[in-house]
């Protein structure tokens, strides 16, 4: 085990041999298995991996913007699976990547640079047209911040991301997923293609848990999405279409005067 601070700790995952957890605040942020970066052991990691899998032929570098660092799972990723990618980490806890890079360090030569700067800022710094995909995975704590879903900063991935591009956010809501629903009328504000992907459960507001994302200037792979999401050990269901639209109904998108952090996991979650 390794801590950085009171509720920031790494440890060894008890049921994946050689990988380990980035613990932060009781929840688990973020598991790495230092000797297979594709084994994605997370759900909602494994489908944000098959949106990336399938955004160009297997092996193609990317230009990637991550919101949210933690233990840079998916950057590692990348590095694996797609060799010589540009990768750009928003994470503004210095002091968390520092102790992450002292544990668990990237590969040499990795392409992987973070950058101290919350997701508007360093979103808002980039050019135009420079991303294939941005990922929005971040949390203050165990929710997700309020600027990171409002229409303000879904304008600035829409500029940053190219014409074929991919923004991916991990959101978490519960019934009656207000929260979704708000922040899905905000992405369809802004790009032309959209779908929301997770466990039937969760979006049948059953439960709490993670609910992905997605939006495009372009179109997005929603068959081969569905068809990966439906053969995974813990099936995802992709909501699309018509479907979408009765889910979001009169939900009216954040603004910077009207934003919400996403809702507080139950104890024990």
């Amino acid at each position: 085990m390794h801590v950085l601070r009171p509720g920031t700790r790494l440890t060894e995952d008890p049921e994946v041999r050689g990988a380990w957890l980035l613990e932060m605040g009781g929840a688990a942020q973020s598991c790495v298995d230092p000797s297979d970066p594709t084994n994605l052991v997370f759900d909602y990691v494994r489908r944000i991996g098959d949106a990336l899998d399938l955004h160009a032929d297997p092996g193609l570098p990317l230009r990637v913007v991550h919101v949210g660092g933690a233990a840079m799972t998916l950057p590692r990723y990348l590095v694996a699976t797609r060799p010589r990618s540009s990768q750009i980490v928003l994470e503004p806890d210095a002091e968390l990547t520092a102790f992450v890079r002292a544990h668990l360090p990237l590969p040499p030569r990795s392409g992987v640079r973070v950058r101290p700067l919350d997701g508007m800022a360093g979103v808002s710094a980039m050019p135009d047209d420079y991303a294939d995909a941005v990922v929005v995975d971040a949390y203050a704590g165990d929710r997700v911040p309020p600027e990171l879903t409002t229409t303000t900063f879904l304008s600035q991935v829409h500029r940053v991301l190219r014409s074929d591009g991919t923004v991916l956010m991990n959101l978490a809501d519960q019934a009656p997923l207000g929260y979704l629903r708000r922040s899905v009328a905000g992405v369809r504000e802004l790009f032309a293609d959209v779908l929301v992907s997770g466990e039937p459960a969760v979006l049948r507001g059953r439960r709490f848990g993670n609910l992905l994302v997605l939006g495009s200037p372009g179109r997005l792979p929603v068959a081969d999405l569905r068809r990966r999401a439906a053969g995974s050990a813990f099936p995802y269901r992709v909501t699309h279409g018509e479907a979408l639209t009765r889910l979001v109904g009169s939900a009216r998108p954040f603004t910077d005067g009207d934003s919400a952090p996403s809702p507080a996991p139950p104890k024990g979650w």
